[in-house]
């Protein structure tokens, strides 16, 4: 039984943490639009890129298969399936977590409104934004 706790913490602490790094940094950047905008996509691919520079690009893949359906069905979803992708992209490739962050944020910097170069940071227009923290 204590062995089973003992997974249960560390595997409940892990997303515990990708999140809470995700949250600090999202809300000290204070992008607009935090649905559907830049402040979602930041989200999206910073916490991509934090789970590929601790784990695993792969893991940052299953997730975005599970949860954003590989981006089919929905605008926003192809939107964050995307910057998932992108944010796992420079996770993997980050030589520290301060390179990695800055990439991040760099990134959605030079983002845009739909775009489709799988090297940028995409978001739909503003009259899709909703101004929620998920």
């Amino acid at each position: 039984m204590r062995r089973l706790l003992a997974v249960l913490a560390v595997a409940g602490a892990y997303p515990a943490l990708v999140l809470g790094g995700t949250y600090w940094y999202f809300f000290q950047a204070e992008f607009p639009g935090g649905r559907n905008g830049p402040a979602d996509a930041y989200r999206h691919s910073l916490a991509s890129a934090i789970v590929a520079y601790t784990l695993s690009p792969r893991c940052v893949d299953w997730v975005t298969t599970l949860m954003e359906r590989d981006g089919e069905g929905h605008p926003s979803r192809a939107m964050d399936a995307h910057n998932n992708r992108l944010g796992a992209r420079i996770g993997a490739t980050a030589r520290s977590w301060n390179e990695m962050q800055q990439a991040v944020l760099a990134a959605v910097n030079q983002g845009a409104i739909d775009a489709r170069s799988p090297d940028q940071i995409t978001w739909l227009a503003p009259g899709a934004w909703q101004e929620r923290l998920y």
